[in-house]
């Protein structure tokens, strides 16, 4: 099967054809990659504070100043590939991305290294949206579906192995190696997304300034708030000046985008429904899950003495398992639609989660995690897809990319707010990261990821019941 290439790469060449899988693998790597630092660094932070003599608030900036400016600068790149071209505008983010990898690997201060992670954030916000749209354009519709389950299982493998490939790296060789991996994934994607995806764009439309100050100035205040309300509390003023800010900013932006046809993100969106249930679905979704993977990874260390790279390992039937169902999932969407395959998968998800609550407070074994690890692992595949996939649902083409952003900034936000509140409910509850700190502490917040999940299987009611037709 092969997917044509409309527009060829010099003028006066005609049009060839690259099989699909060709495509596929030219749209993921990139966001592989990209995915894949995201959470890289987790198991790797003890090494690098060591290294780089960090202070005791500089650490969680390695991780924080990535996700700020990646969250906050979504929108803005579909904007600018929507107009400049979006193959175009991923391979500058793949450059950004490159370069930034260099300059962390090179880093001897703390200070150098946030600076690089954070240009690090703007070229990943340029790639993770922007390939689900150069793919969903570039593959015939009958194979939409079946590649977005590829796509979505290899970024669920990012996130599967970044804590692994982390640990693994650093025992072994150094943790710059982390970051110095990267150089060569990026010498390969960039030819290869040349030859495989055609350049797209949405006519070139006007770009939004105010629009794109307003919602990504309350993206990032939003996350910055969330981030610290735990270690300076909620009420503190670089905590709640920050809440506040975007808590006034989004209407602000709803007034502002009203009346405007080319808004960064553009309110008649949300007419769709299986948008606006998708959206709903990814905030709750990852708002629990990626919580509860946070506090299970560090039971399994403080609580059961596994070394990072060790944890990492045994949390893969969790977390690589969407890699195998996820593309299953795509090829069920066009048979059953996404409806069904988001009940069960985040049906799956809750229970698994609520399992979890029962096994961690009852200290069982590791091996009584395995069955549930796989539960919820299979749940995530059935989600990842399916929920991608509702996202462009019954959408023109010109719009893929700023709805691909918008998903993608809700999920980030999901991974902020679900890390914040499992944690606040931990703590809550009497909980420490001690190997008895988390009796009584890790159940509760364990069953309120599970409610999270609970209400996007509610919300996945809301998707419209037909075939998917992308």
């Amino acid at each position: 099967m092969t997917a044509t290439i409309l527009s060829p790469p010099r003028r006066g060449t005609s049009p060839r054809t690259v099989p699909v899988w060709v495509a596929i693998a030219a749209a993921s790597l990139p966001m592989f990659m990209a995915t894949l630092d995201n959470l890289v660094l987790t198991s790797a932070l003890p090494v690098i504070d060591a290294d780089l003599h960090a202070t005791v608030t500089e650490p969680s900036w390695f991780m924080n100043a990535f996700t700020l400016t990646f969250a906050s600068l979504m929108l803005t790149a579909a904007s600018l590939g929507d107009r400049l071209g979006r193959r175009r505008v991923m391979i500058a983010g793949i450059a950004v991305f490159t370069l930034a990898s260099i300059a962390s690997a090179l880093a001897t201060t703390p200070t150098a290294l946030i600076a690089a992670r954070a240009v690090q954030g703007v070229g990943a916000a340029a790639i993770m949206p922007l390939s689900l749209t150069l793919l969903a354009s570039a593959v015939p519709e009958r194979l939409r579906s079946v590649a977005i389950g590829i796509w979505s299982g290899i970024s669920g493998l990012g996130v599967a192995l970044g804590p692994v490939i982390g640990g693994a790296v650093v025992e072994g060789i150094s943790w710059q190696a982390i970051f110095w991996l990267n150089v060569p994934v990026a010498i390969l994607s960039i030819p290869l997304l040349r030859f495989a995806i055609r350049e797209s764009t949405a006519g070139r439309p006007r770009l939004d300034p105010v629009g794109t100050l307003l919602l990504g100035g309350a993206v990032f205040l939003g996350i910055w708030g969330i981030v610290h309300g735990n270690d300076h509390g909620w009420t503190a003023p670089s905590v709640l000046g920050p809440l506040v800010g975007a808590g006034l900013l989004v209407p602000g932006y709803l007034l502002w985008a009203r009346r405007r046809a080319d808004a960064v993100l553009p309110l008649r969106l949300f007419a769709s429904r299986s948008f606006s249930a998708a959206n709903a679905i990814g905030l709750l979704f990852t708002l629990g899950m990626f919580g509860a993977v946070f506090l299970l990874a560090q039971y399994l260390q403080v609580v059961m003495g596994y070394s990072p790279l060790e944890a990492g390992i045994r949390t893969l039937p969790w977390t690589a398992a969407p890699m195998l169902f996820a593309p299953l999932a795509g090829v069920l969407a066009r048979r059953v639609g996404v409806r069904p395959l988001l009940l069960v998968g985040l049906a799956a998800q809750t229970a698994a989660l609520a399992w979890f609550a029962a096994l961690t407070e009852g200290h069982a074994a590791y091996s009584s995690f395995v069955v549930p690890l796989l539960l919820a692992g299979a749940g995530m595949g059935f989600t990842f897809a399916p929920s991608a996939t509702a996202v462009l649902d019954g959408l023109p083409d010109s719009d893929f990319a700023v709805a691909s952003s918008a998903n993608s900034t809700l999920r980030e936000f999901g991974v902020a707010i679900g890390i914040a509140v499992l944690v606040a409910v931990f703590l809550a509850n009497g909980g420490a990261i001690t190997p008895t700190g988390y009796d009584g502490a890790v159940g509760p917040a364990l069953l309120t990821g599970a409610a999270a999940v609970g209400a996007a299987a509610i919300a996945a009611l809301f998707i419209p019941g037909r075939r998917v037709a992308v």
